[in-house]
């Protein structure tokens, strides 16, 4: 009996210090540290948040630009404003292929006058094109997660539009008030135009025709 209670302890001790894998259980920070697309999908998750508080803070700008007589600026506000709504949520597309639920915090804007607005916007958005999205589209591309790669690319180039008109904007600013100015935006990938001069969009070639009309 004394051999039999022994044998016992033993096989329990072994059991009980068995690595956690082996027997078939795989611990939390184990299926993080496997998943090759964890970091693209925190990308993911960053853009998205990123750019619901874009499009909450320049709906505020935008307001403020109407308030001070720059209806041409609060239309490029608004434009850029769907613009970042068409980028987030193609990104919680991906997110939710990947099997994850976008989340966001939706800060308060901070507003100032609408050159300071500008300004402000203007380097976002070229931080955003410069800095994150080539970042982000580089990951992606080492995650072999291709519809991240897209998502990526396209907000890249689509951004650029919004730096440009931002950059526009400011050195046209005193000019610009009292003009009202019409803008499109592709309900694909973002970019923005003053004008419609070609077919299709340079981004992603979606039909021009079916660009949204922002007053």
């Amino acid at each position: 009996m004394l051999m039999k209670n022994i044998g016992f302890a033993v096989a329990l001790a072994a059991a009980l210090f068995l690595p956690i894998a082996y027997i078939g259980i795989t611990p939390a920070y184990a299926q993080e540290a496997a998943s090759p697309q964890s970091k693209t999908i925190e990308n993911l998750m960053t853009a998205y948040s990123g750019e619901q508080n874009a499009h909450a803070r320049y709906l505020a700008f935008a307001r403020k630009a109407s308030e001070e007589g720059y209806e041409a600026v609060a239309g490029l506000f608004r434009t850029v404003a769907r613009a970042e709504q068409v980028q987030y949520e193609h990104h919680a597309g991906v997110m939710k292929k990947l099997g994850v639920a976008p989340n966001s915090v939706i800060e308060a804007p901070v507003v100032k006058s609408t050159r300071e607005n500008l300004e402000s916007a203007f380097s976002a958005e070229t931080y955003e094109k410069d800095v994150m999205y080539p970042a982000f589209l580089e990951q992606a591309k080492k995650d072999n997660v291709e519809d991240a790669v897209d998502a990526f690319k396209n907000a890249a180039a689509a951004t650029g539009s919004h730096v440009r008109l931002y950059a526009m904007m400011v050195n046209s600013l005193t000019l610009s008030k009292g003009l009202v100015k019409d803008y499109y935006v592709c309900p694909l990938c973002g970019n923005v135009i003053d004008a419609i001069t070609s077919s299709v969009c340079p981004v992603c070639f979606t039909e021009t025709k079916k660009f949204i009309r922002i007053k």
